[in-house]
């Protein structure tokens, strides 16, 4: 992998950007420095390039602190302050809408601004609120962040038009704190130091449904990651969103001082650095490293994977039984909406009676709430219909199996006649 991405990093070498030279600390920056940085669901970070270089998160902070705020305050408390609708505009644009005034998405600016007054408890002073955005953004990271004093204070310097936005809010009633104090924060937050190694484990936190793959700690529940990665797929990449979900397909979002980070759902977290940009505010080297990695490595959101095996094996068992008063479903995979709607249909062949059904979940490698939900109900159903049931789940991938209506399947970990698969396995049924 690091030999890979130094190979990417060559080929993407061409530069023809320019700095953000309206803050003076980011036109000091060197516009040849190129790194990248992927980390794995399982906490292996590849990098390559100048991959120790720190530099600011800017706008990348963004959808770190949106997810904060509907972490604190609620998905219906957030909506009713930023929407979700991509503007079309530069992200320094007002962008309000019509018949709400809301920002019309918390990845440009005036709905960044705004989404910082809601992180924390309601009535948090702006101390607390600060803290709270820098620890964070540290848990998303895996180690502690700090604010490079100066950017914050070039940045300040040059805050008029973000003032400008910030008074436009409040004119409209959204915010209800000083415009002043609410842009001097937003800029501080937008100012926390990062690598591309940390932007890669944000990202892969996302991408793991909250939970940072480096140090196992929970940052967020994997509602708030849904949301958060719906709007960046839509709204991450500014006015180039549509060109960037087409072409690379990562939901993803970028900062003026040069980086990208992308974070696709169940697979990957990746980030790049390179100061110039492009003229929609994104690191031109950047972009094109992210098309490479989308290209070569089949990352694309839309790329349908192929089709696996059947969740279900030897369904002609399940419905003629074995002969000895046993039917038996083995199943595998994942178990989700579509194979759990395999399963019931199944099921619902077995007419009513007294036969065991058996339900071998020992080749499954995941079951997620809706398909625990449908496997549930089918449960339930054979029971109220007269059968006995059986799950064979050495790993607990159907986690508190009540079905409802006092319904709860005898769980073992083999049957008396299997041969263990794992010698540790040797559970059997009680009536063996």
């Amino acid at each position: 992998m690091p030999d890979y991405l130094e190979e990417v990093l060559g080929a993407c070498a061409e530069d023809d950007g320019e700095l953000a030279d309206y803050i003076p600390e980011l036109a000091s920056a060197d516009p040849d420095r190129l790194a990248v940085a992927l980390t794995t669901l399982d906490g292996e970070t590849y990098a390559a390039g100048d991959a120790d270089e720190r530099f600011t998160v800017q706008s990348i902070s963004k959808p770190f602190v949106y997810a904060l705020a509907l972490a604190d305050r609620g998905l219906d408390a957030v909506l009713e302050a930023v929407g979700t609708e991509p503007s079309g505009d530069p992200f320094n644009e007002i962008s309000l809408e019509d018949h709400s005034g809301r920002p019309r998405n918390p990845m440009i600016n005036i709905g960044a601004i705004t989404t910082h007054s809601l992180v924390g408890t309601p009535g948090c002073t702006v101390e607390e609120r600060f803290e709270r955005v820098r620890s964070g953004l540290s848990a998303f990271a895996g180690r502690e962040l700090e604010v490079d004093e100066r950017v914050f204070a070039s940045e300040r310097a040059h805050a008029d038009r973000n003032l400008a936005l910030a008074y436009m809010v409040s004119s409209r009633g959204i915010i209800s704190e000083d415009p002043a104090v609410l842009v001097q924060e937003y800029t501080r937050q937008c100012s926390v130091v990062v690598d591309v190694r940390d932007l890669s484990a944000m990202a892969a936190t996302l991408a793991n449904g909250g939970l940072n793959p480096a140090t196992g700690v929970r940052v967020l529940e994997p509602w708030v990651c849904r949301q958060v990665l719906a709007v960046m797929a839509t709204c991450g990449m500014y006015d180039a969103a549509g060109d960037w979900l087409s072409s690379v397909g990562i939901p993803a979002k970028s900062g003026v001082a040069g980086g990208i980070m992308g974070a696709l759902p169940g697979q990957v977290g990746l980030a790049t650095f390179s100061p110039r940009l492009d003229g929609f505010g994104n690191s031109s080297r950047g972009v094109r490293i992210c098309e490479r990695l989308s290209r070569d490595m089949g990352l694309h959101l839309m790329s349908l994977p192929a089709t696996g095996p059947s969740v279900l094996r030897g369904t002609g068992d399940l419905v003629a039984g074995d002969g000895d008063g046993t039917a038996r479903a083995v199943l595998q995979g994942a178990i989700t909406f579509a194979g759990a709607e395999r399963v019931l249909r199944e099921l619902a062949t077995i007419e009513p009676g007294d036969t065991l059904v058996v339900l071998d979940l020992s080749r499954v490698s995941h079951v997620d709430d809706v398909g625990r939900r449908m496997v549930l109900e089918g449960i339930r159903r054979l029971s109220l219909d007269g059968h006995p049931i059986t799950l064979v789940d050495p790993e607990r991938t159907l986690p508190d199996p009540d079905a409802g209506d006092g319904v709860r399947p005898e769980v073992v970990d083999r049957l008396a006649d299997d041969a263990p698969s794992d010698p540790g396995h040797t559970r059997t049924r009680p009536d063996s």
